[in-house]
């Protein structure tokens, strides 16, 4: 857990990654909301090909997301997954 993002790992069923994203009226209004999901969307995508199969994933924003860039919100993302022990 850090202060930008909030990562949950289970390992499912199907031999695929299914990811779910999201932000509650904490993280601030509407836009800050979706900067906050499309932050995350950014990192995700750039560290997808890394990540084992197999798994879902819940993402989760925090109150500081919408304010950082992606790459931030990658190195903390990358830091949560290699921790959780899914990254290739």
């Amino acid at each position: 857990m850090t202060p930008v993002l909030v990562v949950y790992v289970v390992k499912n069923r199907c031999r695929s990654l299914r990811v779910g994203i999201t932000t509650s009226k904490k993280t601030g209004n509407a836009v800050k909301r979706s900067r906050s999901r499309r932050v995350i969307r950014e990192a995700l995508r750039a560290l997808a090909p890394d990540i084992k199969q197999g798994y879902d994933l819940i993402l989760v924003a925090r109150a500081k997301t919408p304010f950082v860039k992606s790459t931030e919100v990658q190195a903390a993302l990358r830091q949560q997954l290699e921790k959780a022990g899914i990254l290739l």
